[in-house]
């Protein structure tokens, strides 16, 4: 008979720093993913992650991955994280060092970011000063590895965070320049909302007898999300997310946390032609895509979470691990080719047990994308007037 999971952090063996460092935070309880997912970590399994976002499960792997290092008596190595996570943008790999350090603040251990956008050099230096963690982007993994300035001999936990997305395009080919750097003895932890056949077999390649954890089914999104299509024509788009937007905003303004807006697009061209539009329409908004530069990407994000605008446009690639509070409302200014970028989208809204919404405009087009969302999510979504 399994024994049930503990009903508190206490009961996982977790260190005194952790377990202060959650108290600190006002984490009484853990969430489900993190109730099933500590016990086997904790015992060294491999394990995959399968979650929507928003599930708590960043802390499911980072504490026991800091109870390791903490309690760990191998030394700090120049050059030699004894830990790294993959992360597919440099936003993510924020977030995910930003919570590492909080848990962690009370530990003798030294959490580093290399990631694109921001200064190699300096990453190179903190690196050389020795890291016992390593949060990083493929792209610039793969550049410090060949550049001679890390090596991976003394990681004993591997995670890849969102790897649905680090199996994409190039990010792929990083991946298979990364593998052969990565010592045969680890601990592997994949996370993933989505799980398409490409990344079954990277799972089945790096991962040894994995404990596999499922919250919710990965291919069906939350009940709780009311998601609406809108069919129209693509020039009435603009438009109609100035309504939306307005609407939305208008009704939320009286709570005391007004909601925000995410609005994705395709391309970069795209964000900045629906941004042009809220303004004018008298609607504060920032764009989020690959043009921007790292101190713009943060001062946008800045702007958001200050209230100072409530809606973000923002490409898919760009948006990837975003960590907003108090999204109310995903717009879909297209309708994604692949479902898996749709119920990604529509993630970021409904967190923590909080109810959200989801319009799609969806043009002739776009019809059979939206029909095959509607057989991978396995219902129809609600069709409404202009």
């Amino acid at each position: 008979m399994t024994a049930s999971p503990p009903d508190d952090f206490a009961g996982f063996g977790l260190a005194a720093p952790l377990l202060a460092a959650l108290e600190r935070a006002g984490h009484a309880r853990p969430t489900p993913i993190q109730s099933r997912a500590i016990p086997p970590l904790m015992a060294g399994r491999d394990v995959v992650v399968m979650s929507q976002t928003g599930s708590g499960k960043t802390a499911a792997y980072a504490l026991p991955l800091l109870h390791r290092l903490a309690t760990d008596s191998a030394p700090r190595r120049p050059g030699a994280p004894r830990a790294l996570i993959l992360a597919p943008t440099r936003e993510l790999a924020s977030q995910i060092a930003g919570v590492c350090r909080t848990l962690g603040r009370a530990l003798p251990l030294r959490t580093r970011i290399a990631c694109g956008g921001l200064p190699r050099e300096g990453q190179i230096k903190a690196l050389e000063e020795g890291a016992d963690l390593l949060v990083a982007t493929p792209g610039r993994l793969v550049e410090l590895l060949e550049g001679g300035h890390l090596v991976l001999d003394d990681v004993g936990t591997l995670v890849l965070d969102e790897a649905d997305r680090l199996i994409e395009g190039d990010l792929l080919v990083a991946m298979g320049r990364i593998a052969p750097y990565l010592p045969e003895r680890r601990q592997t932890v994949l996370c993933s909302a989505t799980q398409p056949p490409v990344l079954r077999d990277l799972a089945g390649r790096l991962l040894h007898s994995p404990e596999r954890i499922e919250i919710e089914a990965p291919t069906v999104t939350p009940r709780r999300i009311r998601q609406r299509v809108i069919f129209t024509q693509r020039e009435e788009k603009p438009g109609l997310v100035a309504r939306a937007a307005g609407d939305f905003l208008h009704e939320s303004a009286g709570r005391d946390t007004p909601g925000r807006i995410i609005a994705f697009v395709r391309t970069r061209a795209e964000a900045e032609k629906f941004a042009a539009n809220l303004r004018r329409a008298g609607i504060p908004c920032e764009t989020l895509h690959g043009d921007k530069t790292q101190g713009a990407r943060s001062k946008a994000l800045d702007a958001v979470r200050q209230g100072r605008a409530r809606v973000l446009v923002a490409t898919d690639l760009a948006a990837r691990g975003l960590d907003l509070d108090s999204i109310g409302l995903i717009i879909n200014t297209d309708v994604p080719d692949a479902p898996e970028t749709y119920i990604h989208r529509i993630g970021r809204t409904a967190r923590a047990g909080k109810s959200g919404a989801a319009l799609t405009l969806c043009a002739p087009e776009e019809r059979t994308a939206l029909r095959r969302i509607e057989q991978q999510i396995g219902y129809r979504i609600t069709v409404t007037d202009p």
